[in-house]
């Protein structure tokens, strides 16, 4: 019986109210860099695949923490546009950039999460985020109502591990005091969400809003359309 359904965060509760790469190429207009934001995923993505994990684990105070996180931010940002163009002022961009993402207003929820999140609550399901994101995942979530339905917020920066390493889902299993058994993963990455989970021994599905079925079921593994079909899963399956 699954004791406990993890979510992953940007992607599958939440998302960018605009694509990302396009917030990007639009803030660095306003700073004297102007490409096309196919230019800037490219370098975003780039940036990305070699960058260290964001985390940085226990034993360090909060403002340690934010420091690191900012810098770490700071770093990809820079990289993503080192093959773009010119900033007159990078600290003012990167400012103006890291605030945007900090707003709740530049983030909106899946209209089938706060419905999901529920429903598992009601049925006696622990529920928690597992996410490679920061400390402003905490507003975030709690703007848009999600956060009254979470048992617990696992954050990579905090942990120390960042997904796909299977330590992250081990932090936030320990939050529950539950082997990886009892709980099932549910992200929108094959990598980071799916293989990732089952490599860590929960259960796992895979959001993909394209599919043809509302369930696709393999073992302790699935791929859905939305996030109710979630419900679906743990009361029809159960992964046992």
């Amino acid at each position: 019986m699954i004791k406990a359904v993890f979510f992953d965060a940007a992607g599958t509760l939440i998302d960018a109210r605009e694509p990302v790469a396009q917030t990007y190429a639009r803030i660095a207009r306003i700073f004297g860099v102007d490409a096309p934001k196919e230019a800037v995923a490219a370098g975003f993505r780039r940036a990305f695949s070699s960058a260290p994990p964001l985390a940085f684990g226990r034993g360090r105070s909060p403002d340690e923490l934010r420091r690191l996180e900012r810098e770490w931010w700071r770093e990809l940002v820079a990289r993503s546009f080192e093959r773009i163009g010119e900033f007159r002022n990078f600290d003012g961009f990167f400012e103006r950039l890291f605030a945007y993402f900090a707003d709740p207003a530049s983030w909106v929820a899946d209209p089938e999460a706060a419905p999901t999140l529920r429903r598992l609550k009601e049925c006696g399901v622990q529920v928690g985020v597992i996410s490679n994101f920061d400390f402003r995942l905490y507003r975030i979530l709690q703007a848009l109502r999600l956060s009254p339905h979470l048992d617990s917020i696992t954050i990579s920066s905090e942990a120390g591990y960042a997904k796909p390493d299977a330590q992250a889902f081990q932090a936030a299993l320990a939050k529950h005091s539950l082997e990886a058994r009892e709980a099932m993963h549910v992200g929108d990455s094959e990598e980071m969400d799916l293989r990732a989970a089952v490599r860590a021994g929960l259960a796992a599905a895979v959001i993909d809003r394209g599919a043809g079925a509302a369930a696709e079921i393999n073992g302790r593994t699935a791929r859905i359309r939305s996030l109710a079909s979630v419900i679906e899963l743990r009361q029809g399956l159960r992964f046992a």
